[in-house]
């Protein structure tokens, strides 16, 4: 007699020789696996190698983060949102901000809609280049992971330069963003790793504003996202891994409660920048690529595509920004505090500044649910006020809780090996699905 796996008792002598039993058995896919995205504890049943149940197990990153924003002043909550999808970090702000400013009945200067507008951007084109790097390396692509962060860096150096930081920026704010772009973007200095004619080398596109090193990078993008459909897009082992796996059906999308990019792969042009425009999402131009088959690599194609139309809405934001400036922030100091020099040199200011950043400020009683078109899909967050300085209630709608809840019906009867390109194509990140 032997026991097998799931503690069943099997008949495994067999003639002269004993060989176990082919059964069903359950098996553990991560957390510590590098595919698993995080996180993700994947409880997998399957017969040989072939799948018949997979129950996700998430709540491994649970940091309270909703809690935690109902314990702290709105203000002060804002660089908790980068970490909830720390791959997508201003479009998280973007989604808190708004129905911030939806209780306090303000609305951001037009320059700063469009700074938001193009940097949500910027912020998409970061997550897809983040995903197509990694889903890429699953599957077995080493040089998508390269190519892709290549144009990560210049990318992050954009967040650096108005924010200070690369990842966590929190720079937007009610009532607009923290401050303008700035004139003059941060150059490389020489050092032991890099002599004097290196870095001129590296600067040679740092001469003029962020903006004219945005547009510098929006002029080469089309052709790196050429290179990397030359790599994948008719690849043929890619096609092998991505082709009629995980395939959804329109209907089936939608009753599962996709969005995004993982909803506009089973053919549904759903897309909240186009249905139900925020800032000035309804003065710039794109398209909204959609797919066929709704399998993996529909929702590869869906996201190059993404990438372009991106890339297109960043230059019409660059040209908008070039030809209007003005503000980006409201002028009231009981929400926004005032500049260093005023608060230096007079009284008021140097309260207004004070209570900010200690107390910060009360929003009427009311609720407000904003969502934005994440780079993963639709990010709500709805809070409840009841008249004093921090939330009364906070919940965040994440894109991936969904998608991750659909894991078993598109991953039954395929291979183990389907399991990763499955994750990859869902795009999750951990901070946004545990919270």
């Amino acid at each position: 007699m032997t026991i097998d796996i799931q503690g069943h008792s099997t008949i495994a002598r067999r003639g002269p020789t004993t060989m176990r039993e082919i059964e069903s058995y359950t098996m553990n896919f991560g957390p510590q696996h590098p595919a698993a995205h995080g996180v993700l504890r994947l409880v997998l049943e399957l017969d040989g190698e072939v799948i018949y149940k997979a129950d996700p197990h998430v709540g491994l990153l649970h940091r309270a983060t909703e809690k935690l924003a109902e314990s702290k002043p709105y203000n002060q909550s804002i660089g908790y949102m980068d970490r909830l999808d720390y791959v997508s970090m201003m479009c998280n702000e973007h989604a808190y901000v708004l129905a911030i400013e939806k209780l306090l009945g303000i609305v951001p200067p037009e320059r700063a809609q469009f700074i938001r507008v193009m940097f949500d951007e910027v912020t998409r084109l970061l997550n897809h280049l983040m995903w197509l790097g990694a889903h890429g390396l699953d599957i077995g692509a080493m040089t998508m992971f390269l190519y892709c962060f290549r144009e990560r860096e210049d990318l992050m150096d954009c967040y650096e330069a108005v924010s200070g930081t690369r990842m966590h920026a929190t720079y937007y704010r009610p009532g607009g963003v923290y401050r303008d772009l700035p004139l003059q973007m941060p150059k490389y200095q020489p050092s032991k790793w890099k002599n004097q004619k290196d870095v001129d080398k590296l600067n040679e596109q740092r001469q003029g504003s962020l903006l004219d090193f945005l547009w510098e990078f929006t002029e080469h993008f089309p052709d790196r996202v050429d290179e990397y459909e030359t790599l994948l897009t008719d690849n043929r082992i890619w096609k092998q891994r991505t082709v009629n796996i995980g395939v959804v059906s329109p209907e089936e999308a939608m009753a599962l409660g996709f969005t995004g990019p993982m909803l506009r792969g089973s053919g549904v042009e759903w897309d909240l920048r186009r249905k139900q425009p925020y800032e000035v999402y309804d003065q710039v131009d794109f398209e909204i690529p959609i797919g066929s088959n709704g399998d993996c690599y529909d929702r590869y194609l869906v996201r190059i595509e993404e990438m372009r139309q991106s890339n297109v809405i960043i230059r019409q934001c660059i040209h908008w920004l070039r030809d209007n400036p003005g503000p980006v922030m409201i002028d009231d100091y009981k929400i926004v505090p005032p500049t260093r020099e005023d608060m230096k040199g007079d009284m008021e200011s140097l309260i207004h500044h004070f209570k900010l950043n200690t107390e910060g400020y009360c929003v009427p009683a009311g609720e407000a649910y904003a969502a934005i078109e994440h780079p993963k899909g639709e990010l709500g967050v709805y809070l409840v006020s009841d008249g004093a300085n921090k939330p009364f209630r906070m919940k965040v709608r994440a894109p991936g809780f969904a998608h991750i809840s659909a894991m078993d019906c598109m991953v039954r009867g395929h291979m183990l090996a389907d399991v990763v390109a499955v994750i990859g194509t869902m795009d999750i990140v951990f901070g946004e699905i545990d919270r």
